[in-house]
């Protein structure tokens, strides 16, 4: 997020899609029955109040499927954004990421105790960094200490090609944040170091071990992550505009579709759409990925700091409690014109998708997420926070 940015028995994946209800038009009788008028209006109060181009939800009921859109996908043809989008998803990348270390957990090819020295000799060192004291553990939950790369654009900007071994240079090259496992910060270098490990333990590319464990049994036909330095997004999409983070009502947007991800990789370069999120969590929180003993790592969480409002975090995943009590579980993700909210009750039965093809908000939100917590709120409490 942006700071503010091997399958067993009983972890085999159910590939029975959803039985899918179709798209159903903002005007649809159908929507007003189920109340989801309250969702499109939070939807167009997107566009007309908050000032984005465009904003897409998909909501699953159990079998039951509804899409609402509003705004463009692009702001030059006027097209209206469509259920087949791509869109960059940022740090919703770190669930998939998470979801593969915990396979080979329960493969017996790692521990989730083993150190990023192990997997990683000589990588995590310096300024107080060291790999002997983190575990793969601590990286997944953020409890590491590890510099965040992020955070250090000068740098990012010196080169034209990103490495992982690049980004993870940048983060020692600065102070650790604290002791590993006495605090909580987010980093991205966690990620990006645990997708190394992904690799260092299987020998394949974390793109290949993504698609063959997640993406093609569950039929997840939009999400990918680029090879490489490959800037488009392949497949019908929206176009993703930036204000590059200014305040300013006036500053200029720029087009930021065409984008080199591979300084995000792991930890935020992946793409999909929102039927394809709705999918994966529905069956991640459904318990149809990971084996028992995962699926409690994954889901046990610790305090945030300096993040989303009323937040936890797991491995890869967060719970966040909406202001009216109820909490939902899920992640979301915020890159150069695309930011993105997937998150659902704990049983994976009802969940909502989101995406705004713009990184700003104007009309009395701060940012995105209180759009997209408004959404949240007019699914699972009944009412809308605007």
């Amino acid at each position: 997020m942006h700071q503010h940015t091997a399958p067993t028995d009983s972890g085999r994946l159910n590939t029975e899609p959803a039985k899918a209800a179709g798209a159903l038009p903002e005007s649809a009788p159908a929507a007003r029955a189920e109340g989801y008028e309250v969702i499109q209006r939070v939807l167009e109060q997107a566009v007309t109040q908050g000032g984005l181009p465009g904003i897409l939800a998909e909501v699953r009921d159990g079998d039951r499927q509804w899409f609402g859109t509003a705004g463009v996908a692009g702001t030059e043809t006027g097209r209206k954004r469509s259920q087949q989008d791509r869109f960059r998803i940022g740090s919703i990348s770190k669930t998939f990421v998470a979801t593969v270390v915990l396979q080979l957990a329960a493969e017996g090819r790692l521990s989730l105790d083993d150190t990023a020295e192990q997997w990683l000799p000589g990588v995590v060192h310096g300024h107080g960094h060291d790999g002997a004291t983190v575990t793969i553990r601590m990286l997944l939950n953020h409890t590491s200490g590890i510099f965040n790369y992020t955070d250090d654009q000068e740098a990012l900007n010196r080169y034209e090609t990103h490495t992982p071994e690049l980004l993870a240079q940048i983060a020692v090259s600065h102070p650790a944040t604290f002791t590993p496992g006495s605090g909580w910060a987010y980093s991205n270098t966690n990620y990006v170091l645990a997708g190394m490990i992904i690799e260092r333990a299987t020998g394949r590319a974390l793109a290949e071990e993504i698609a063959e464990r997640i993406s093609h049994p569950l039929g997840l036909t939009g999400t990918y992550l680029p090879h490489g330095s490959d800037p488009t997004i392949h497949g019908p999409h929206s176009r993703h505009y930036t204000k590059l983070f200014q305040t300013d009502p006036d500053a200029p947007v720029h087009d930021a579709t065409e984008l080199d991800s591979s300084m995000f990789w792991a930890a935020g370069g992946m793409i999909s759409t929102a039927r394809d999120l709705n999918r994966f969590f529905g069956a991640l929180l459904g318990g149809r990925i990971l084996p028992p003993d995962q699926q409690r790592d994954m889901f046990t969480t610790v305090p945030t700091r300096d993040w989303i409002s009323n937040a936890a975090y797991g491995l890869g995943v967060s719970s966040v409690t909406l202001p009216c009590g109820e909490t939902v579980w899920g992640m979301g993700g915020a890159l150069f014109g695309s930011w993105s909210y997937s998150y659902g009750a704990r049983d994976g039965e009802q969940l909502v998708t989101t995406n705004v093809n713009g990184d700003w908000c104007d009309g009395g939100w701060d940012d995105p997420i209180g759009i997209f917590t408004d959404l949240l709120q007019a699914r699972f409490c009944g009412q809308s926070g605007t």
